[in-house]
């Protein structure tokens, strides 16, 4: 059987959601690892558009076979197979909430990230701000990972959507794992105990363990 290839970045964060999802798929693919500045012909011609990741399904001749975004690599694999129900089945009406919420950090939270990064980047005078820009969606993940309210309780919720993992979780981690390396020694000190925890609990597990294995850059000859 030809397995799905899957063209990738190791540390692109979109490339990174899409392998997760994969792996909690348990769907095999063949990593094709490859270098922005020096892109092979073959995922070219899978996708013109040129960045990471593009899954070939079939054909790469094929547009129907070509997924080229990664929340739809994420959605395509889950679909697939969910064992651990991350997209939340038997709730009602959930998935458009979760797009909604991971649209909204994919789009305004990352562009406050990018400047962030830049600021720290390039030492500029205004790292500060852009900092606090990025802190209004962190607090924003510490509240939802504080606690649920139900009728009768305050109860922990250790994931950000719901008492359980989700298709948000996995679709958020890598922009809030860049959020935290951007300056490591405030953010250790930073008054988000829930996120620190969050995130923690996937940076330590064995599942990002083995996203994370580093492959060889692919070529035809390999």
């Amino acid at each position: 059987m030809t397995l799905p290839i899957l063209y990738s970045l190791r540390n692109c964060p979109y490339a990174m959601r899409a392998r997760i999802a994969l792996f909690k798929a348990n769907q095999p693919v063949e990593v094709r690892e490859v270098k922005l500045n020096n892109k092979p012909a073959e995922m070219l011609q899978a996708s013109a558009k040129g960045t990471v990741p593009i899954l070939v399904l079939g054909d790469a001749a094929s547009p129907s076979s070509i997924i080229e975004e990664s929340l739809e690599v994420m959605l395509w694999a889950l679909t697939q197979n969910d064992p651990d129900d991350l997209l939340l089945r038997d709730e009602q009406n959930v998935l458009p909430n979760m797009l909604k919420l991971i649209a909204r950090f994919d789009d305004e939270f990352k562009a406050c990230l990018n400047a962030y990064k830049c600021a720290k980047r390039y030492k500029e005078d205004n790292l500060i701000e852009c900092r606090q820009a990025c802190e209004v969606f962190i607090q924003e993940l510490e509240e939802r990972l504080s606690y649920t309210q139900d009728k009768y309780n305050a109860v922990e919720q250790p994931f950000i959507f719901s008492a359980r993992e989700s298709l948000v979780d996995i679709a958020l981690l890598p922009f809030i794992r860049q959020f935290a390396k951007v300056e490591r020694q405030w953010y250790l000190q930073s008054p988000y105990p829930k996120v620190k925890q969050w995130l923690n609990h996937y940076l330590q597990s064995v599942m990002f363990t083995k996203v994370m294995t580093k492959f060889e850059v692919w070529s035809p000859t390999n």
